[in-house]
């Protein structure tokens, strides 16, 4: 039988796996170190727009679900 050419997969230690998290933990810091983060005034200026985006689609969503509801009763009860 001939032998495969595919390389050995290296064992990987426990060791390996906790400095490889901790990696990973460090170079997320440093990433977060980079952001730069709105002030008090910009995070509540942001709030206010996704609040009010929020609410113009529920009430879009609320009057287009409104509209089916009230087309299908009226095509249901009209064919009963």
């Amino acid at each position: 039988m001939a032998k495969s050419n595919t390389p050995a997969k290296k064992q990987v230690t426990l060791k390996d796996r906790f400095e490889n998290i901790k990696e990973y933990f460090i170079s997320v810091y440093n990433e977060l170190k980079k952001v730069h983060w709105p002030d008090r005034r910009q995070m509540i200026a942001y709030t206010g727009v996704v609040l009010f985006a929020v609410t113009i689609v529920a009430i879009i969503i609320y009057f287009f679900d409104w509209g089916l509801s009230s087309l299908l009763k009226l095509l249901f009860d009209a064919t009963a």
